[in-house]
């Protein structure tokens, strides 16, 4: 039998199969009960969920729970799912689990290296000791955590599913590594969102484990239900600074609100894409007030027609990066067969036309991986506007 909790700290609709559980966690300070189970039952660190986020809900399970063959955690928005976006029935979940050791979500690559991602939002010299308590209490992980925090993927969301036995050995793990944390890090914080550092260190912790144990780890897509309130946000606030033709007002809009929660722009909350081409969209508005004395607001200013804009020229720029790296080991084709492949691939080439450079640039660099690749690609889509 598997059971999934699925973590909640508001009322949502409950997946209609059982084998769904949902579990207030933080449930010993909430202000309003919403008659699920709590996880300030038995032994228990729902006190501290302020810190732990979903893993006072994780504890919970380790410590209380131990009437299913496997067990699992998920959130009341997001949920493992198969390729084609449907959750798993029981039955695959048991068919899976017979091949592998835990199921949880598909690797994040990210633009730099763990530690300084962490370190852009985080006090990073937190996740520093981390490796330290590593070092001293389980020297066996600490290579690989070495290893790991210096590259570029990570799990998210503390989202498994695995037999009892192999969560338990998980839990006590981490929960070990944590408690001695907690005694050596200053606890004071700026806001909520930063408080819940043990809940961020965890996702990428859950991805060194899984590689030194040398776990069968089955990846897959997470199926998110609605938009976080701050998205939603977010976007309300860019159609009213777009429509003002307010690009000072949206930078400081922006910059202001992802220092209290860099997370809105990150794939795992902002589903859509729409934040991330928000802020691109900002960034360019002002780059260009800054070069020309304008920019693309003064010619379009309605955030739909903004924001198709820029998944145009985006899609455009990737395409163009993409030829210019195959060229760099292939022969080059012919200009114009080049720009005609382009032109069928179904791009509105209308939009990299009226592109500025300062535009273009942007958008190509979000796909290059290297400067070189950025400039040719560059180079190619200015020899198209001038035709």
């Amino acid at each position: 039998m598997v059971k999934i909790f699925a973590m909640t700290h508001k009322e949502f609709d409950v997946p209609g199969d059982s084998m769904y559980v949902p579990l207030h966690v933080g449930h010993a300070k909430a202000q309003k009960d919403f008659g699920y189970m709590g996880d300030d039952t038995g032994d228990n660190i729902s006190d501290l969920n302020c810190y732990y986020a979903e893993l006072s809900g994780v504890y919970w399970v380790w410590k209380n729970y131990n009437e299913a063959d496997y067990v699992g955690v998920c959130h009341y928005r997001r949920f493992l799912t198969d390729e084609n976006g449907y959750a798993f029935t029981q039955k695959e979940y048991e068919e899976i689990l017979s091949r592998y050791d835990i199921v949880t979500t598909k690797q994040l690559e990210l633009p730099n290296s763990y530690r300084y991602g962490f370190g852009a939002h985080h006090n990073v010299e937190m996740l520093d000791e981390t490796g330290k308590i590593i070092k001293e209490r389980h020297p066996e992980f600490y290579d690989t955590y070495v290893s790991l925090v210096n590259q570029n993927k990570t799990y998210f969301g503390n989202m498994m599913v695995a037999r009892k036995d192999v969560y338990d050995e998980y839990c006590a793990w981490l929960f070990d590594i944590f408690f001695e944390l907690q005694k050596r890090v200053d606890l004071t914080f700026a806001d909520d969102y930063h408080k819940r550092v043990f809940g961020f260190i965890s996702e990428f912790l859950l991805y060194v484990w899984v590689t030194v144990k040398g776990l069968r780890a089955y990846e897959c897509r997470v199926a998110i239900i609605g938009e976080k309130k701050e998205t939603n946000e977010i976007i309300t606030q860019m159609r009213r600074f777009f429509a003002q033709r307010d690009a000072a007002g949206a930078k400081e809009y922006f910059a202001q609100y992802l220092k209290k929660r860099p997370d809105v722009i990150m794939e795992a909350s902002d589903i859509t894409g729409e934040c991330k081409l928000c802020l691109q969209a900002v960034s360019t508005a002002n780059l260009e007030l800054a070069e020309y004395g304008r920019c693309f607001l003064e010619q379009m200013n309605d955030y739909d027609a903004v924001i198709g804009y820029f998944r145009q020229l985006n899609k455009a720029a990737a395409e163009y990066v993409k030829r210019a790296a195959v060229n760099r080991t292939a022969e080059n084709k012919p200009k114009a067969e080049y720009v005609q492949t382009i032109e069928a691939d179904g791009f509105d080439m209308a939009v990299v036309r009226q592109a500025s450079d300062i535009a273009l640039q942007a958008a190509v660099r979000l796909y290059a991986a290297d400067a070189q690749t950025a400039r040719e690609a560059f180079e190619q889509i200015k020899i198209y506007q001038r035709e």
